[in-house]
């Protein structure tokens, strides 16, 4: 085989590499199957059809605080990674990635819908921007509050010889108040309390299916989607 064609070879190996870890990644993966699904308001929702609903987050009980923001929230996720050297290569290691969440409702309009995702076994797939970020390095100390958490999962941010080590730390989170887009079977609960200014005895829940996982996510792309088609 001659050598351009071993070079074309190459370059359209890696080309497809790249498309493929595009295509696939979690985030163009939810905004395209949440293309697929017909978007309802609460009070129209069908039991056991697949709809999706976009809304106000709002809390069922005491929001969770984000560790590095202190965003009220009720649904956080982080990841920290260090950059790690390998021979003459080096990557991003991850050392923590963690994601917490609660009960919570969405409002669309003068309804509610409740989403209770759960870990064991997991029923939701989400993905939040991490929309806060911070680092360290060499020449770049840890803020106090990054020293903090990395303290908390017992993280050294330096190395034996005393530099900083090269640290990175995202954080995306779901906002009280925040919109965002939920995916899931539709069913209608029986409330056992009322509910401070929703005045029917029912109330809408999406949840996971045999086939189909909870999806949550507050990507803009997906908000934009959603505006575009109505």
């Amino acid at each position: 085989m001659s050598g351009p064609i071993v070079v074309i070879l190459f370059f359209c190996g890696i080309g497809i590499i790249i498309f493929c870890t595009y295509y696939f990644s979690r985030k163009n993966v939810i905004i395209r199957t949440l293309a697929k699904i017909p978007h309802k308001p609460a009070s129209s929702l069908k039991t056991n059809e697949l709809y999706k609903v976009s809304g106000k987050a709002l809390h069922v009980k005491d929001p969770l605080i984000a560790p590095y923001t202190n965003r009220k929230c009720v649904f956080y996720q982080i990841i920290i990674e260090q950059r790690v050297s390998s021979g003459k290569s080096s990557h991003w290691k991850t050392l923590i990635k963690e994601e917490r969440f609660q009960d919570f409702f969405i409002q669309t309009k003068n309804d509610f819908v409740i989403i209770k995702p759960q870990e064991h076994p997991k029923n939701y797939i989400c993905h939040l921007v991490k929309d806060k970020d911070q680092s360290s390095g060499a020449f770049n100390d840890p803020t106090p509050r990054l020293g903090r958490i990395l303290e908390s999962y017992n993280i050294n941010p330096e190395t034996f010889l005393g530099f900083n080590k090269k640290i990175r730390y995202k954080e995306g989170v779901i906002e009280i108040g925040e919109t965002v887009t939920v995916a899931g079977i539709a069913k209608w609960k029986t409330l056992s309390e009322p509910l401070p200014e929703y005045p029917y005895s029912k109330i809408a829940t999406l949840e996971s299916g045999e086939k189909q996982k909870i999806i949550i996510t507050d990507l803009p792309e997906v908000r934009q989607k959603e505006q575009s088609n109505r």
